[in-house]
This record gives structure tokens, C-alpha cells and sequence, in this order.
């Protein structure tokens, strides 16, 4: 009896130490951050471009001037209710960070102190930005006003609320790469880019999982809002019957071709969209033209 007691407490410390293995974070390598600084100038614009803003202002904020980053946005999902923090470049927020700090808080979904990020946080898209515009937008963000407010914490049900339980959902689905795995043109390849990792669209207009990993088999074929009510709409071949010059008016406009305007958190879109040369939002009508169409 002695000796299963032994056996069985010594498996469970093997279990244990492979558990807290797996779930270990995998941060960014040194060498895809060797030679990298970030050019603040530079990151303003991509800063814009992957909706940092639209998240991390406080809910009451103004929009007018630079952007005062104090969190507290509030989403609400089947999981429980997660809040954007503070990211602003004080105490509260993200200073004294490093540039590969705020990398890999982008990129791997890990905090300076080696704890999971919640996918709130769309790390599963940033992942693959270039890391250069992800220290670009690290430089601008320190550049803007500090906010003293302290971030909210998450409000989780069990067993979601165990941070390091991350580690093992990003097993499933993280570092998944490219959903279109070979652009036949730099056009599409720029398409991609902007849709898959810049703006992040398949975050909210793809299907999730039970545990809230994206279905790439129903790439940006439509999902349910998190929050329970109503739905986002597809925008996969077969699921919009406009032009290509209708929906590139709708991204730099927001007006449908019947004339109605975009609301809710795609008008933010709509306006970070339009700081976008016109043969990106050509790139991205692309893009959305050659990934595989919905069911019907």
C-alpha cells in the first residue's frame, strides 16, 4: 500500500511538472526582436490601423486629440466579462515597459512578468504582424498621455479565471499562422496582411469554439456576438451581394449602397480604415474576393 502511495503521489508530480511545462510562456525570440526600434513617427499610423484606441479609451472619452489609453471598456462573453486595461505610458498602464515587453504582450499574449494575456487581447491576429510594426506601435504608444486610472479586473467565471490555464488553450489555438497560406499576388499578400494580423477582422467576424478558439474553416463566414446579442454578419464570397466598389466605398465611408451607415464597434473600424491608402482597402476588396465563400 506504501508503495502505491509512492507510485501514485510520483506521477502526480511528473503530471504536474509536465502540466506546468505546457502551459509555460512561449515569448517572442530575441532573434526576430535582434536589430529592432521601434519609430514612433512611423507606428502612429499602424497604431491607428490596428484599432488600439477603439479598445483601450476609456468609455466616456473623447475622441479629439491624443488618445488617453485609461481602459475599462467592458465585453461581455459566455466566459464572464473581460475589461481593457490601462495602457497608457504611466504606472498604471505600460510604463516602464520595454519595447519587447509591449512586443510580446502583442504578439505572444505574455505580461513583462511572465503571465498569460487573455485573447481579449487579439494576440492570435498581432501574431503575425511584423514584429517591426509591432515595436513601431510600442514607440508611439509611449509617446502618448499618461492615465492614472488602475485597470479593472477581469470579472471570470471558474474554471476561466485560472490564468495559467492559457497556456494550454494556446496550444490549441495559437501560433496557427496564416489562414490563406499562399497569396498568388503582392496585392493579396497585402490584403491578407492588413485582414489576417493588422486589423484583426476574423476576431469578431469569424465563428468560435466551445473555448472561444477562432474556426478557420468558417473564415469571416459570421459569428455570434459574444455578448448574446444578435449576430455579426459574414463577409465571405457568397455573404455580401455588393460590387467591389461598394464595399471599398463602405470601408473608406461607412455607407452601404443603400445609403445605411455603419454602427456599434464597426464604425471605429470604418474610421481607422479610412486613414488607409486606397490600394490598401483595394488590397483588402481583394482579399475578401479570394478566401473560400460561406455555404449556402
Amino acid at each position: 500500500m506504501r508503495r502505491a502511495f509512492l507510485a501514485v503521489g510520483a506521477l502526480a508530480v511528473v503530471a504536474g511538472g509536465a502540466a506546468w511545462w505546457l502551459t509555460s510562456p512561449d515569448p517572442v525570440s530575441a532573434a526576430a526582436l535582434q536589430g529592432i526600434t521601434g519609430d514612433a513617427e512611423r507606428g502612429a499610423a499602424l497604431f491607428t490601423q490596428a484599432g488600439c484606441a477603439s479598445c483601450h479609451l476609456a468609455p466616456e472619452a473623447e475622441e479629439d486629440g491624443p488618445p488617453m489609453l485609461a481602459g475599462g471598456m467592458a465585453f461581455e462573453t459566455q466566459f464572464g466579462t473581460f475589461y481593457a486595461p490601462n495602457i497608457s505610458p504611466g504606472q498604471e498602464g505600460v510604463g516602464g515597459w520595454s519595447e519587447a515587453d509591449l512586443v510580446n504582450a502583442m504578439a505572444a499574449g505574455i505580461s513583462p512578468s511572465g503571465a498569460h494575456y487573455y485573447p481579449a487581447l487579439p494576440y492570435t491576429s498581432y501574431q503575425n504582424a511584423d514584429p517591426q510594426d509591432l515595436a513601431d506601435i510600442a514607440a508611439h504608444l509611449m509617446t502618448l498621455p499618461v492615465a492614472d486610472t488602475p485597470s479593472r479586473p477581469h470579472d471570470l467565471s471558474f474554471p476561466f479565471n485560472i490564468r495559467r490555464s492559457l497556456g494550454f488553450w494556446k496550444l490549441l489555438y495559437a501560433d496557427r499562422g496564416w489562414v490563406m497560406e499562399a497569396p498568388d499576388t503582392p496585392e493579396l499578400e497585402r490584403g491578407r496582411y492588413l485582414v489576417e494580423a493588422l486589423f484583426h477582422c476574423g476576431q469578431c467576424h469569424t465563428t468560435r469554439t466551445a473555448l472561444g478558439g477562432m474556426e478557420f474553416d468558417a473564415w469571416l463566414q459570421g459569428a455570434q456576438n459574444p455578448n448574446g446579442d444578435g449576430r455579426i454578419p459574414g463577409i465571405a464570397p457568397g455573404q455580401l451581394d455588393w460590387s467591389d466598389a461598394d464595399i471599398a466605398a463602405y470601408l473608406r465611408t461607412g455607407l452601404t449602397p443603400d445609403y445605411d451607415s455603419v454602427g456599434g464597434h464597426m464604425a471605429a473600424v470604418v474610421r481607422n480604415l479610412a486613414t488607409l491608402p486606397d490600394e490598401d482597402i483595394a488590397a483588402i476588396v481583394a482579399y475578401l474576393g479570394a478566401i473560400p465563400a460561406a455555404p449556402e
